[in-house]
């Protein structure tokens, strides 16, 4: 019998590789898909074409938080361009949506212990990411003692596991652990604008442009050094 799991799916490259990953070990996926008011439907878009690509059980959950006031869900509040990459994670961005992940994974723990999974993958990072606070190891291990403290599952012994495997990871790393799991990177959309093409500008934009940058790079570099080119 396959192990359950389920995936936070955004359709992003984190959330992507993640889910390429768990399917790798064996788990039998079932994927959330969060529509909480973005400034944009395309990662909707997207990660539903990837879990139907992976013939994944899918559900689109749709919240409101007009409360937020963040500039992914706040069209008034400008996307900021350009930042620095070494100084986002000291900063805590305007596109951080106030307790975004917590919030996703209540809903990720519920389906979970619902349909008897016994893992949420979530592809969290903190080396190369944005600043928010809830991507951060701390977070995730703190969020552990929660489920087994305030569920049914947790109270009986059968704890539900809380899996980060990209969280210690670079893009550059993350891209090539996609790269190897065959994940089809061009399905995924990661720009916080939702243009026809993406910004370039934006985080999200940078830090997956500086992945691919290193990764292919140090590719190539080994490739020449091995006589391939």
């Amino acid at each position: 019998m396959s192990k359950k799991a389920v995936i936070l799916l955004s359709g992003g490259l984190d959330s992507t590789t993640t889910l390429y990953y768990a399917k790798k070990k064996r788990y039998k996926c079932f994927c959330l898909i969060f529509d909480y008011g973005q400034r944009h439907k395309k990662e909707i878009k997207s990660a539903v074409k990837i879990a139907k690509l992976l013939k994944c059980e899918y559900k689109i959950i749709k919240i409101k938080m007009p409360w937020s006031k963040s500039a992914l869900t706040d069209r008034k509040i400008k996307v900021p361009i350009r930042r620095d990459i070494k100084k986002m994670k000291k900063e805590i961005p305007s596109t951080y949506v106030p307790a975004r992940n917590t919030i996703f994974l209540g809903f990720a723990v519920s389906y979970a212990e619902s349909i008897g999974a016994d893992s949420i993958f979530i592809g969290a990072n903190a080396l190369d990411y944005s600043g928010y606070p809830d991507c951060r190891p701390n977070f995730y291990k703190a969020y552990k003692k929660v489920i087994g403290l305030g569920t049914k599952a947790g109270v009986k012994g059968r704890k539900i596991k809380i899996i980060t495997p990209l969280i210690n990871k670079t893009k550059a790393e993350i891209v090539k652990m996609g790269m190897k799991l065959r994940v089809p990177y061009y399905l995924t959309w990661s720009c916080y604008k939702g243009g026809a093409k993406p910004c370039g500008k934006c985080d999200s934009c940078l830090l997956r442009a500086k992945g691919f940058y290193e990764a292919l790079k140090k590719q190539e570099v080994l490739c020449r050094s091995h006589g391939k080119y």
